[in-house]
């Protein structure tokens, strides 16, 4: 599979929403306050599972059309892979 440039930004974006939780901790804010942003970054983490195992999924339907083959097995694995993730 061929990880696009949006696959990497959105990445980059949990990489700074990580490093803004550190620097609210050694600011010393509020616990609320961190564990807010904290669950922020898991449901940006969830979104960018969700979309990489998508494109992932839409890549490996076309292939199996192409071919001539069942998608069944790579909508079960897509299927795996997001259960796996939780």
């Amino acid at each position: 599979m061929e990880y696009t440039q949006d696959m990497k930004n959105r990445l980059k974006r949990l990489e700074g929403q990580v490093r803004g939780v550190i620097r609210m901790m050694e600011e010393g804010n509020e616990c609320k306050d961190v564990v807010t942003q904290l669950s922020a970054v898991r449901s940006a983490v969830d979104r960018a599972i969700g979309f990489i195992v998508a494109k992932n999924l839409e890549s490996c339907i076309n292939e199996a059309y192409k071919e001539g083959k069942n998608a069944d097995e790579a909508i079960q694995e897509a299927v795996n892979l997001i259960v796996k993730s939780r």
